[in-house]
């Protein structure tokens, strides 16, 4: 079967590029290149090369494995973008893609790339692990061996920080502006961490360039949404069928796609409000309203659900009881927000919930209950602090992060065994193994600084309502447990 490329794409049943590809510039660096950016900054520059502006070609980069490389390049950067809406697709090839390069294999050839003068964005999703910052102080962990060895030889990077600094370093030598560097990752204060951990790096190789970087660059803030599910081989097989060609770097995801960003630019952009992006001066509040009614709600509804049984979020969320427990948890987060100007709650709970719902996407729980360590912090732990400062009460949220910790166990209500992913799980497994009741496990897990911040954790009052859910858990499962939160 072939591959989708330049040579086969005009004949696929889908909406296609509508510019001269061969005229495009590349004008974005993404590091870490996989299938959220390929489904949502990745859309936003294709529109922009179609509205004219060639400037903003994307060329990828995988800071891992080639596996998307791999995928992309033998298709000349073309990829397929299925929106699934109930029993509804869409089909658009997106043509932004000018390739993807492997890091790892040629970092000199990565940073030449980023030097280029005609590159102004360079935007990242690498995870929270990537900015290789301490969860605890924010600093940049220079005992990590990559962090160590991109401070000894920066001409070679290996992280993403590494990569950022070692391309800024050639753009000032070489007499060029800053690129903005623009975090696409599910974090609060994304700017603010990618360039903490810029700053220290290249202070500690020259503190020249760290000057330069803080005076010239930007790190804006932002704040991303659009579900996007694992693909899997079923959904390369049924696409097949409908294209005809074979295309191994297809994504797939919901209608609802939204980007705001700080207006904040060290240079050139795309015309980025006629591309139905948001430019604020203010991110906070859109971004408190996501990671703590989208993300909160759906990784407390994962883990509940993954450990019932329910493999996909659309099957918890039919639960009766589940469904119920995800408003209650929003009655309980609303009361810790600020909402923006044009942000109505009420109406972006009920939007919420048919996203929830769409059972196209096939997302499954577990794929949202990876890496939880990195996310419960900023998607429930945060507003839980609030209510709690604020008096008020946090059953729900006490039941979503003692979900989180029955995870842990690796082992389902059905007794069904199951590896956790997650950076921690070789230290949850250790703090588990040597406590000798429930109790114990819960006061075992809060002592994980990188999860729980000292204060909350000893708190007593989030200490005994996270402990009675984490009981409850174990005594009557998920769905009970969450029927007494809800009645």
């Amino acid at each position: 079967m072939s591959r989708l490329s330049d040579a086969t794409v005009a004949a696929a049943p889908a909406v296609l590029p509508a510019y001269d590809r061969a005229a495009v510039k590349t004008g974005v660096v993404h590091l870490g290149i996989g299938a959220f950016h390929r489904a949502h900054q990745a859309v936003v520059f294709d529109d922009a090369l179609a509205s004219g502006d060639l400037r903003w070609g994307v060329l990828g980069a995988s800071l891992r494995s080639p596996g998307v490389r791999d995928q992309l390049n033998p298709q000349d950067g073309l990829y397929t973008l299925v929106i699934r809406d109930g029993a509804a697709e869409h089909l658009r090839v997106i043509g932004a893609g000018q390739g993807v390069l492997v890091g790892p294999e040629a970092p000199a050839v990565l940073v030449a790339a980023m030097a280029h003068p005609d590159v102004h964005l360079v935007t990242l999703t690498v995870t929270e692990k990537g900015y290789r910052l301490d969860p605890a102080t924010g600093d940049l962990m220079v005992e990590d061996p990559e962090v160590a060895a991109d401070l000894a030889d920066i001409a070679a990077p290996r992280t993403a920080p590494g990569f950022v600094v070692a391309a800024l370093q050639a753009r000032k030598a070489a007499g060029l502006a800053p690129f903005t560097v623009i975090s696409c990752d599910n974090l609060p204060h994304n700017g603010a961490r990618i360039r903490a951990g810029v700053l220290e790096m290249a202070r500690r190789i020259d503190p020249d360039l760290a000057d330069w970087i803080a005076a010239e660059g930007a790190f804006p803030q932002t704040m991303i949404d659009r579900i996007v599910p694992a693909t899997i081989p079923e959904d390369i097989e049924k696409l097949t069928g409908r294209i005809g060609v074979r295309d191994e770097g297809m994504v797939k995801a919901e209608p609802f796609t939204q980007w705001v960003i700080e207006d904040r630019f060290a240079g050139p952009r795309p015309d980025f409000a006629a591309l139905g992006v948001q430019l604020t001066d203010a991110v906070a509040p859109w971004e408190d309203a996501k990671l703590r009614l989208l993300n909160g709600a759906h990784s407390a509804v994962s883990y509940l659900g993954a450990l019932s049984g329910h493999e996909h979020v659309h099957e918890a969320v039919a639960n009766p009881v589940l469904n119920a427990f995800v408003e209650a948890l929003w009655d309980e987060v609303e009361t810790t927000l600020n909402p923006p100007p044009g942000l109505d709650i009420a109406a972006y709970r009920q939007e919420l919930m048919a996203r929830f719902s769409n059972s196209a996407l096939m997302h499954r729980t577990r794929q949202i209950a990876m890496d939880g360590s990195q996310k419960l912090p900023q998607r429930l732990l945060a507003g839980t602090a609030e209510r709690l400062a604020a008096g008020q009460g946090i059953d729900a949220l006490a039941l979503g992060i003692a979900a989180w910790m029955k995870w842990q166990s690796g082992v389902t209500e059905s007794g069904e065994t199951f590896v956790v992913d997650d950076p921690l799980a070789a230290k949850t497994a250790e703090l588990l193994a040597g406590a000798d009741s429930d109790e114990a496990r819960v006061a075992a897990l809060l002592t994980l600084s990188a999860v729980f911040p000292p204060a909350l954790a000893a708190d007593p009052a989030f200490a005994k309502a996270v402990t009675a859910a984490y009981l409850s858990l174990g005594t009557n499962g998920a769905v009970e447990a969450a029927r007494l939160v809800v009645e």
